[in-house]
C-alpha cells in the first residue's frame, strides 16, 4: 500500500523526456502550372514478326534481344522445291524469249502473221510472270526485319513447321517512343502541340523523361468526354519500353506561387492530413523555455519529388516537424536535431540511381 502511494506521488512529478525531431520551415516557391494524367508508353513502330506463307524453318539468323537494322535477315524457311521450280521457269522464260525474237524477225520479213507474233509475245510474258510468282514465294519465305529496332524473345526452333501467322519474335523500335494518354474536355483549351511533357514511371524512381506533345485527337470520346493525346520522347537510352504504365505531366506556360513542405512532414490519417507545428513552450517554476508541437490539419496539393504543396492550413515561415511525426502527439515537448536530415528536392537524384 505504501509502495503504491509512493509510485503515484512520483508519477505526479514525472516529466517525460522530449522527443528528438528534425524540422523545416514552410516556404513559398513558384511552380510551373501543369496538367496530370495516366498513360502508357507505345512504340513508334512495333510488330510481332510472322510468316506470310507456311514452311519449315531452315535457318534462324538472330538472337533473342538483339538489335537489328531494316532488312536484316531473321528467318529463312525451306525453299528447296520453289528454287527447283524457279530454275525450270527461268528456262521457260529463256525459250519463250528466243521464240519471241524468232517470230519478230520472221514477221519483219512478212513470213508469219501478226497473230503468231502476238502469241509468242504473250507466251514470253506468261513465262516471266510465272517465274516472278515463284521468286515472290521464295522472298516471302525469307523473313527480314521490316524496320530497325530491338528483338524480343525467340518463339521458334530450327526445323519447326510454321503455319502462316505463327509468331516468330517481337520487334520494337524504342527510339523514339510515344506516350498515349487522355484528359477531360475542360482542359482542351489549354493544350496545343509542341508543349513540354514530363513522364515518370515507377520502374525508374526519381527519374523524369522530357518530351513534346505531338498530337491531339480531333474528336472526343463520347462516353468519357475526354480527348486523346500523344507525346513523343527521344528515349536515346531505350529506358522507356512499350506497355509501361506512366505518370504524365503536361507543363503549361504560366507559373504560380505555392507553399511547399517535405512530403515526410505530412501525417496521413483517415480523417485528414496534418503536420506538427513547432512552437515555444514557456518554462514552469523557473525552468527555461522549451519547444512543443501542435497538430495542424492541412489540405495538400500536388507533389513533385520530395516536396508537396499545401493549399490550406499552414502559413509561410511556420516551422514544422519534417521527420519523426509518427511518434508525436499534440502538445508533446521536442528537441530539434537537423544534423543528418537529407535535403528535400523537386527532382531528387539518390546515389543508387
Amino acid at each position: 500500500m505504501l509502495q503504491s502511494k509512493a509510485t503515484a506521488e512520483a508519477m505526479k512529478h514525472y516529466v517525460p523526456q522530449p522527443e528528438t525531431i528534425s524540422s523545416v520551415v514552410a516556404r513559398e516557391e513558384k511552380w510551373q502550372e501543369s496538367l496530370t494524367a495516366i498513360g502508357s508508353i507505345v512504340a513508334v513502330q512495333g510488330v510481332t514478326v510472322t510468316p506470310e506463307i507456311a514452311g519449315t524453318v531452315r535457318e534462324i539468323a538472330f538472337e533473342s534481344g538483339a538489335v537489328v537494322g531494316k532488312g536484316d535477315l531473321l528467318v529463312r524457311l525451306d525453299t528447296s522445291s520453289e528454287e527447283a521450280q524457279l530454275r525450270s521457269l527461268e528456262a521457260q522464260v529463256q525459250w519463250a524469249k528466243v521464240s519471241l525474237d524468232r517470230q519478230s524477225t520472221l514477221r519483219t520479213n512478212q513470213l508469219v502473221s501478226q497473230s503468231d507474233l502476238d502469241s509468242a509475245d504473250a507466251a514470253w510474258k506468261q513465262a516471266v510472270a510465272n517465274a516472278d510468282a515463284t521468286r515472290s514465294i521464295i522472298e516471302k519465305k525469307t523473313i527480314r526485319a521490316p524496320f530497325a529496332g530491338r528483338l524480343g524473345i525467340r518463339q521458334i526452333n530450327l526445323g519447326q513447321y510454321l503455319d502462316a501467322g505463327k509468331p516468330i519474335v517481337s520487334l520494337q523500335a524504342l527510339s523514339p517512343v510515344y506516350a498515349d494518354f487522355s484528359m477531360p474536355q475542360q482542359n482542351l483549351g489549354q493544350l496545343k502541340p509542341g508543349m513540354r511533357v514530363r513522364v515518370t514511371t515507377d520502374a525508374y524512381a526519381g527519374r523524369e523523361f522530357e518530351g513534346t506533345l505531338l498530337a491531339i485527337n480531333p474528336d472526343l470520346d463520347s462516353a468519357t468526354r475526354s480527348v486523346g493525346l500523344r507525346a513523343t520522347f527521344e528515349n536515346s537510352d531505350q529506358a522507356l519500353r512499350p506497355g509501361m504504365y506512366a505518370k504524365i505531366e503536361v507543363l503549361l506556360p504560366q507559373e504560380r506561387p505555392v507553399l511547399v513542405i517535405p512530403a515526410t512532414a505530412v501525417l496521413s490519417q483517415p480523417y485528414g492530413d496534418s503536420v506538427y507545428v513547432i512552437e515555444p513552450k514557456p518554462g514552469q517554476g523557473g525552468a527555461k523555455e522549451s519547444l512543443a508541437v501542435r497538430q495542424q490539419f492541412i489540405r495538400t496539393g500536388k507533389a513533385r519529388g520530395d516536396l508537396i504543396t499545401v493549399e490550406t492550413g499552414l502559413k509561410p515561415g511556420e516551422r514544422i516537424v519534417s521527420a519523426g511525426v509518427f511518434k508525436l502527439r499534440n502538445g508533446m515537448s521536442v528537441v530539434e536535431n537537423n544534423d543528418l536530415v537529407p535535403k528535400s528536392e523537386k527532382a531528387p537524384h539518390p546515389p543508387e540511381a
